[in-house]
């Protein structure tokens, strides 16, 4: 079976059976952080690493929410009564939950997700699908794509995190959790059915405990079973709609679309220096860079916003934000870049060293309903027009095709 795991130097790993995995249409991604509750706790705590940690309340009536792989090894497992988790693993650091980082995590990671494709459904704080459909000529085949997110977020979240690519939701996700943990897995579209037949039933969307004992009764332990009982039988036993459901899965059938969140409430970028930098005009050039990245994905969704937030990490990764709020929305990146600008220079970080930065425009609201009042040095035909004329130009002759001339680099000057 053509399948491949890859490690996080693009290496095969895990369980690869010595075949590559032809990516070509399996443009659904599924992303999941490793054990993320207790991945992040060992960002600030990392004396931990290599030891069974639990995360979960302290008294014995109290569940476990998550464990690292060390303690896995013992048998521990999330929702697990925590008395049962300490006499299986006396030894294991218990830590309490902390929401607010865990949150704080989550928005970066999303973050992440949405620089690469608009096309994000989050499922929790640690888990989303994404459709990078539209991201293929820009950021290369979907296998690519995984791996860049991979590292994007070691790099930048300091976890790890396990990516299934396929031609469905479905099979993505599947295919994130046979990649467990840090890898990557691709199931080929022509090799969905092949991949899913060797699965026992249990793993098909919608076989819970009773459903499980349902088909087993029938005989049907693995999916390949499943897929060749006729589909009457099936919604004899388990009822219409979930025999239905479950024949179509089994057969690698699950036509469901990657749903973005109804609202954007932000729209932000980020990018994290190769080096740490202590060049102020560096910083400001790249703070350029994402305001002109930033108003010209609200131009393309029709928005506008109103506050203007500037993210900055240091190279010991402690991260600040500033913000400001307009009198007026925009989706201009003159005005944008002119806020982070000031927000930048407010800060009075000469030499500092800078790990990331980033710009973020919030409070939007539809272009079309918003009055757009010019501002005091803005002409009737002034920048909002030059920068619909960029689009244009982007669109046509690709992104990067007219840029401000502090973005063009020296060589591509001569």
């Amino acid at each position: 079976m053509s399948r491949r795991q890859l490690d996080r130097a693009g290496r095969p790993g895990g369980f690869d059976d010595g075949l590559t995995g032809d990516d070509d249409g399996c443009t659904i991604l599924h992303v999941d952080m490793d054990a993320f509750f207790a991945s992040v706790e060992l960002i600030d705590r990392p004396d931990l690493h290599g030891l069974p940690v639990v995360v979960g309340g302290g008294s014995g009536r109290s569940v476990v929410l998550s464990a690292t792989y060390e303690a896995r090894r013992f048998g521990i497992h999330s929702a697990m009564p925590m008395g049962r988790a300490r006499r299986l693993c006396p030894q294991a650091v218990v830590l309490e939950p902390r929401h607010h980082r865990y949150s704080e995590v989550s928005h970066g990671i999303m973050e992440i997700f949405r620089s690469v494709t608009p096309a994000v459904e989050p499922l929790s704080l640690d888990e989303a699908f994404l459709d990078v459909a539209g991201a293929l000529r820009r950021l290369g085949p979907p296998a690519a794509i995984g791996q860049i997110i991979r590292d994007r977020v070691a790099d930048e979240q300091r976890i790890t995190c396990s990516v299934g690519v396929a031609s469905t939701k479905f099979v993505a996700k599947l295919a994130s959790g046979r990649a467990k943990p840090d890898g990557l897995l691709v199931v080929p579209r022509d090799e969905t059915v092949t991949f899913l037949h060797r699965l026992p039933v249990g793993a098909l969307w919608g076989v819970g405990e009773r459903t499980e004992e349902a088909l087993q009764r029938l005989g049907l332990r693995t999916v390949a079973d499943l897929a060749h009982v006729p589909v009457e039988t099936l919604r004899r036993a388990v009822g219409d709609a979930a025999g239905s459901h479950l024949h179509a899965l089994s057969w690698g059938r699950d036509p469901r679309p990657v749903v973005p969140e109804q609202v954007e409430k932000s729209i932000g970028a980020e990018e994290t220096f190769a080096r740490d930098v202590d060049d102020t005009q560096v910083v400001l050039r790249e703070l350029l860079r994402l305001s002109e990245r930033v108003a010209a994905r609200m131009r393309s969704q029709g928005m506008v916003g109103r506050t203007v937030s500037i993210k900055v990490r240091f190279a010991d990764f402690t991260t600040i934000t500033r913000a400001r709020t307009l009198p007026e929305r925009t989706d201009v990146a003159r005005t944008v870049y002119a806020v982070a600008r000031d927000l930048y220079a407010a800060l009075g970080l000469d030499r500092a060293r800078i790990r990331l930065v980033g710009v973020r425009v919030e409070g939007l609201a539809d272009a079309a309903g918003s009055h757009h009042q010019l501002a005091l040095d803005e002409r009737p035909q002034g920048w909002r027009e030059a920068e619909q004329a960029v689009d244009r130009a982007s669109a046509r002759f690709g992104a990067g095709a007219v840029r401000p001339a502090s973005l063009v680099q020296p060589d591509e000057s001569a």
